[in-house]
């Protein structure tokens, strides 16, 4: 078995005979979160990253280009569940930087709170993303990244909302849009041209698109940066 940087920071294979596996290096000492596989090495410990339990991982093993998400960035994460990907952002991040992780469910948010406990630059926000207002108290300092998963039929709009309200000139914004959450009948091409028209008519750049099937069927990840008008 060994251990290889991938071209994204803060992010590894681990290649194990013919297998290859994405990987972070944990945080946390000998912590699992979803029962993920923890490979040790000499260096720390590297947890397994599942591409078929996160959308941000599935785009990475399907050859993202760009990954705004680096070492030191300022996250605000919509739709964290109960935390699997934002752990492994946790761990690209890095004690320098910080992800606001918004999630609406407060019997999901339990185990992301319990996760909060032992990652210090995880700070939960149990809230609505639809309504930006409502945290704007808790969100301090600039915004780098703004990622959303949320399985809502406005994705782009809540996408919007928010690096409207957190975000400037430059800022990255990440949407893993859920053509099935929006349309259950339209073909799906016309889906995500439809959320990416919303989003570029709103202010924001397109800079990339990949499908993620079939790691995540009928999903893609669009990434995107605010222009010099975000309306």
């Amino acid at each position: 078995m060994r251990i290889e940087k991938h071209k994204h920071p803060h992010v590894f294979r681990v290649i194990e005979r013919e297998r290859k596996s994405l990987a972070t290096k944990s945080l946390v000492k000998g912590q699992t979160v979803y029962g993920e596989k923890l490979v040790k090495a000499d260096d720390g410990d590297y947890r397994i990253w599942s591409a078929r339990r996160s959308k941000l991982g599935a785009a990475i093993r399907k050859r993202i280009r760009e990954m705004p998400i680096q070492p030191g960035s300022r996250v605000l994460y919509l739709g964290a569940a109960s935390g699997t990907t934002v752990s492994h952002v946790s761990d690209i991040v890095g004690k320098q930087g910080i992800i606001y992780a918004v999630e609406f469910s407060p019997r999901t948010a339990r185990d992301l709170i319990k996760l909060a406990q032992t990652r210090k630059n995880i700070i939960p926000i149990v809230e609505d993303a639809r309504h930006p207002t409502r945290y704007s108290s808790l969100v301090t300092g600039p915004i780098d990244v703004v990622y959303q998963d949320v399985a809502q039929a406005d994705q782009a709009r809540i996408l919007l909302q928010n690096v409207q309200a957190f975000s400037s000139f430059g800022t990255w914004a990440m949407l893993a849009i859920k053509a099935r959450s929006i349309d259950s009948t339209s073909r799906v091409k016309d889906i995500y041209e439809n959320e990416i028209k919303t989003l570029t008519e709103g202010g924001l750049e397109l800079v990339e698109k990949i499908r993620l099937d079939p790691l995540e069927k009928d999903h893609a990840m669009v990434v995107c940066r605010v222009g010099e008008y975000i309306s």
